[in-house]
């Protein structure tokens, strides 16, 4: 047990004005729309219903955090960082990493050993640290731990916050069992999928991005799922990141068609299957300009290489670069079958561009044949390599591009946040106060001749096992509401 503990590294705090193990806890609710409560000027207009929300001490537990750069760690940074902005506390527990990042969502961060995965230089495990993880949860004592992955660090997690009796969520968000069948390890299939049971029904719910996803884990036996929808940031991705230096740099006109694939260049996204359609393009319309940019980087890059080496590979691409790569194509072209939700759809959709992929995951739920774009019925490879070979002309292709920008416009990471929250006051067993407009237009008729700064509305909320009782008052006389907890004894 001490070679778990040993290989703990450090355990930070980032934001030295917030103790995690403070009795008292004040967390702004302004930000929130939801948690809004209405003032005095506004007694004779009842506003929407308005949900006052205690704030909760979250434990974190993933084995990849930005700067790494794959969909996981995108989406568990966007959630942080929206639960952060809703006021609650993050405690961070993740490897150790050679870079970070400058603003972390999270107030403190307990880092542990991590091992590079085979194949995946970019990409680490953490060590079980058990005995770490259970003297940093009794610290700290979250409300709720959640983990995001299912490796030696996320069981360790499990066991810690089991013996404490804290509450334990979480999320699936890779199907490491369908991988192994694309490195030829198929033998673990069924050893993985009896991990992956064992493990998610330990914990109280299991976070899924998409309908699909919850239907594979019930056929596998994995029960008390709820989803947690993803967005996209249609700012970093939008069409008015085109860039024609850009294009010019490939070596493409304004006429030229460029097929863009963003992702892991490893076997299970099926980039073979991408090359082989644009083959078929380029062998069905011969006088037609086309060029395809890979972007992205990992084990299957020699050989892609070697491949198609008219292909341009671009690397891996981050911020404003990847938007440029993005708005600066033509047709975003994805192959995987093995995505739980695939974020690279939604953010090529809001960069304007039309999608070929499968009928699967978020290309799905998103895009709408012919419209904006195509979908090939799972596993028929010839139909993916059909539309790929009948693309329209540019200007078909704009205008579904631009049908595809127009889905994806109210797609924002607050609704996912929303989701994620009400499974953790689920998993946490808190109670919400929702003050209706009832509610409010009966409290406004009480007093309507009395609008004075003196009025005060006040709604309590208090936790279902009585460890915690919080309270808000909204009054003309405070600027700023705050929800304040006392731990009673």
């Amino acid at each position: 047990m001490n070679a778990v503990n040993d290989d703990v590294l450090s355990s930070e705090s980032i934001l030295n004005d917030s103790p995690a193990n403070s009795n008292v806890r004040q967390t702004s609710i302004l930000k929130h729309p939801m948690l809004q409560l209405p003032s005095s000027s506004s007694a004779h207009q009842p506003s929407p219903d308005h949900v006052v929300s205690p704030t909760l001490r979250i434990a974190l537990i993933t084995e990849t955090w930005p700067p790494e750069v794959n969909g996981v760690a995108h989406s568990v940074f966007q959630l942080a960082k929206g639960l952060k902005e809703n006021g609650h506390h993050i405690l961070l527990v993740r490897p150790n990493q050679k870079h970070r990042i400058n603003h972390s969502p999270a107030e403190q961060e307990v880092l542990v050993r991590g091992y590079a995965i085979p194949r995946y230089k970019t990409l680490q495990f953490g060590s079980p640290a058990y005995l770490k993880l259970k003297q940093q949860f009794a610290l700290h004592r979250p409300d709720i731990v959640h983990i995001v992955t299912e490796g030696p660090l996320g069981l360790a997690a499990l066991y810690a916050a089991k013996k404490l009796g804290i509450p334990v969520s979480s999320g699936f968000h890779s199907p490491f069992h369908e991988f192994s069948t694309h490195f030829g390890l198929g033998l673990l299939l069924t050893p993985l999928i009896s991990y992956l049971r064992f493990f998610h029904n330990r914990t109280k719910i299991t976070c899924v991005p998409s309908e699909k996803t919850r239907g594979q884990l019930q056929e596998m036996g994995i029960h008390d799922l709820a989803i947690v929808s993803r967005g996209v940031d249609t700012e970093q991705f939008n069409p008015k990141h085109r860039d024609l230096n850009l294009r010019k740099a490939w070596g493409v006109g304004e006429q030229t068609t460029v097929l863009l694939y963003v992702g892991r260049l490893s076997p299970e996204k099926n980039i073979d299957l991408v090359i082989a359609a644009y083959r078929d393009l380029q062998v069905e319309q011969p006088l037609r300009a086309v060029q395809l940019v890979l972007v992205g980087d990992g084990p299957e890059r020699t050989r892609l290489q070697k491949l198609a080496p008219d292909v341009i590979f671009a690397g891996m691409q981050t911020g404003e670069a990847l938007s440029r790569h993005y708005a600066s194509s033509d047709v975003f072209v994805f192959a995987s079958q093995v995505e739980t939700f695939g974020n690279v759809v939604p953010e090529a959709m809001a960069s304007g561009l039309a999608v070929l992929a499968f009928n699967d995951a978020a290309a799905g739920q998103l895009v709408t044949s012919n419209q904006s774009g195509w979908l090939a019925s799972p596993k028929q490879d010839k139909q993916f390599k059909r539309y790929a070979a009948d693309l329209p002309k540019q200007i078909r292709l704009q205008m579904m591009g631009k049908e595809a920008c127009a889905r994806v416009q109210a797609m924002g990471w607050q609704q996912a946040v929303t989701q994620l929250e009400q499974v953790f006051y689920q998993v946490a067993a808190v109670e919400t106060k929702i003050t209706t407009n009832l509610d409010v237009a009966d409290q406004h008729t009480s007093d309507c001749h009395d609008s004075s700064p003196q009025s005060v509305q006040t709604t309590r909320i208090a936790q279902v096992d009585s460890k915690t009782t919080l309270s808000t008052e909204a009054t003309a006389a405070h600027p700023t509401n705050k929800i304040t907890e006392e731990t009673l004894s």
